[in-house]
């Protein structure tokens, strides 16, 4: 019987893309993880921590993203099961909160390492297999403290404003080869580190942080995750070197 104009079913047990989320085991990146995993995407967590959940340990690189070593290990076994077309650049630290003056050097060093070096050398490590494809997706998850300036903050701030500057070269360079860049920039949005906090405290912390952004609420990071999941798509066509904004208004850039 001919196949001609019949419709071709995927197999359940065929990804429709795989992805690597740094830092995916916990946090923003498990939110990442999750929503690219509805999408029907095979997600692979690159993380020094393991998933909570036992059936993602198969998919799981215990990786430090400031080791090239390290990145390279988890990029052979990641790319010996096939193709990665998605690298969302998650891994991050928030460091000290003091004066710049104040801030000890192997801190500073180990912030940069983590939150920029460590992006750079995952594109390192997955890009050009993305490039001789012709086809790829990379989100770096900047900050709102990498366009507007925090006291006390300088390392954190320095580094997602890095990796700022790091989505646009990138992108250019890109721009022809089907791989497109963006970054997206949240503000402070609900986090697990809150958790241990009674429901009044959290929610007046929650209060006072959300009153900064015009739409007087805090970010959700299921909400980030919806962002990340279009800029992984196909529907994604025409956007690269793009900084999305995720602060509910509060942003002037």
């Amino acid at each position: 019987m001919s196949a001609v104009g019949q419709q071709v079913v995927p197999s359940p047990n065929v990804p429709r893309a795989r992805a690597v989320v740094t830092g995916g085991s916990r946090g923003l990146g498990l939110a990442i993880a999750q929503r690219l995993r509805s999408d029907g995407i095979e997600v692979w967590t690159w993380d020094l921590v393991p998933p909570s959940d036992p059936e993602q340990l198969a998919h799981h690189c215990q990786v430090d993203v400031s080791d090239w070593k390290s990145v390279c290990a988890a990029a052979d076994r990641t790319l010996a099961i096939g193709e990665v077309s998605i690298l969302v650049n998650n891994a991050g630290m928030l460091g000290p909160v003091a004066r710049t003056l104040d801030v000890e050097i192997d801190d500073w060093r180990r912030i940069l390492d983590v939150n920029l070096t460590g992006a750079f050398l995952c594109v390192r490590a997955l890009v050009p297999a993305m490039q001789q494809a012709s086809k790829g997706r990379v989100v770096n998850i900047a900050s709102i403290a990498g366009k507007h300036a925090n006291a006390n903050g300088a390392a954190y701030g320095a580094s997602k404003a890095g990796l700022i500057s790091l989505t646009k070269s990138l992108a250019r360079e890109l721009a022809k080869t089907g791989v497109l860049v963006n970054c997206v920039t949240p503000s402070v949005f609900e986090s697990t580190i809150l958790d241990h906090m009674e429901p009044v405290q959290k929610q007046r912390i929650f209060d006072a942080l959300g009153s900064k952004a015009p739409m007087g609420r805090i970010l959700r990071a299921d909400e980030v995750a919806a962002m990340v999941a279009w800029l992984s798509s196909d529907a994604c066509s025409y956007s690269t070197g793009a900084i999305f904004d995720l602060s509910g208004g509060r942003s002037e850039y």
